[in-house]
């Protein structure tokens, strides 16, 4: 081979290589579309949800805190926004969706497309540190208007902690929530919650309850969620102590649990989210990937890691971090997929410095391909 031709080949090779770097790059890109800042009378913005209409828009729906409290006990009421590019932009005015409710407000959004076609819509309504129960809505005009709330816990009264974007609908239909039951000590709030699972058979017109997850040990656990496993065992992921999620799973569609067990994801006392690639059948796993080693970071809120699954939650791979700064606070996960190419993530990003923790609702848009990087 003469050296000119060579040097062609090695050029043509050397474009190639730049060509495909160039295509990563631009697959690895996320951006953030909409964040939603605290301002006059509106001292916190939280967690929400999403769901696609059937004309091609995404409905967000978040709580919109009044007043000047950040408490999770002060007034807020459900807001909206509307996209109609898959998540690009997003409509610059809030639409009410539901009014305050109870003594102290409503928050924890949860949007679920059922499969008879209806949009159902939960939430928490609080009225006391002994009594908050998730209600749902459902709407058949797609988010124009709702019905009367129904609540989904009739058997038991206390403090139920549903977290936003935490309803599923299994295979067969059956609507299922894991909730975290808080009660009172001696007047003194106990962060170690019981957990229970409740169903619905009839598309969230009555509901039933499951047996409380066991654990015998002083892991204090909270706020988990719920997904179902390609085998149909559905797998309970646990906000818990001890420096990792932990897990329980059922085999009679969340009827009863097995005991708590430690998973491989480690984390500080703070929620993790799951959900299924349906593009690639594996499970995305967004949470605080931080084991306390770094005495800085210890029990804080990030960073926020992405990682995906491809046996079913039982390892992790492709694992990178999203938000990165040492004074974020990054938690309480929705994840929303957009067609086949991208994901929507909205989650509370604020400051520690700034004592924005959970005031900062901030939603951000990743391609699907930049996962698997």
């Amino acid at each position: 081979m003469t050296k000119p031709i060579y040097n062609l080949l090695l050029l043509a090779a050397l474009l190639v290589l730049c060509f495909q770097s160039l295509r990563a790059q631009d697959e690895t890109s996320s951006s953030v579309v909409l964040q939603l800042d605290p301002g006059p009378d509106n001292p916190r913005n939280s967690e929400g949800d999403f769901v696609t209409l059937k004309d091609g828009r995404i409905l967000f729906v978040y709580s919109r805190y009044t007043g000047g409290s950040t408490s999770d006990h002060a007034p807020a009421y459900l807001a909206g926004r509307f996209s109609s590019d898959g998540g690009k932009t997003w409509t610059p005015q809030d639409q009410r969706i539901v009014e305050r409710e109870g003594d102290m407000n409503v928050m924890s959004v949860s949007l679920l497309r059922l499969k008879n076609g209806n949009i159902a819509l939960f939430y928490l309504k609080k009225n006391s540190e002994q009594d908050c129960i998730p209600q749902l809505r459902i709407s058949g005009d797609e988010a124009k208007t709702w019905s009367a709330p129904i609540p989904c816990i009739t058997d038991k009264q206390g403090y139920f902690v549903l977290n936003n974007s935490r309803v599923i609908q299994l295979k067969n239909g059956r609507l299922l929530m894991a909730v975290a039951l808080h009660r009172s000590l001696n007047g003194k709030w106990q962060n170690k919650a019981t957990l229970y699972s409740y169903y619905s058979d009839d598309s969230g017109a009555t509901w039933k309850p499951g047996e409380a997850v066991p654990n015998t040990t002083d892991i204090i656990t909270q706020e988990p969620g719920v997904i179902e496993l390609k085998n149909g065992t559905i797998m309970m992921f646990i906000r818990a102590s001890g420096g990792v999620q932990q897990l329980s799973y059922s085999k009679d569609k969340g009827h009863s649990w097995s005991h708590i067990e430690p998973s491989t994801l480690k984390s500080p006392l703070s929620p993790a989210s799951i959900a299924r690639i349906p593009s690639t059948g594996d499970l995305l796993v967004v949470w605080n990937n931080n084991d306390g080693s770094n005495p800085a970071l210890k029990d804080k809120r990030t960073p926020l890691t992405v990682g995906i699954s491809k046996d079913e939650g039982k390892t992790w791979q492709h694992v990178r971090n999203i938000e990165t700064d040492p004074d974020g606070w990054y938690c309480y996960i929705a994840i929303h997929f957009v067609g086949k190419k991208e994901v929507l993530l909205e989650y509370c990003a604020g400051s520690q410095q700034k004592k924005t923790h959970l005031s900062v609702a901030r939603i951000n848009r990743l391609s699907l391909a930049s996962l698997y990087h």
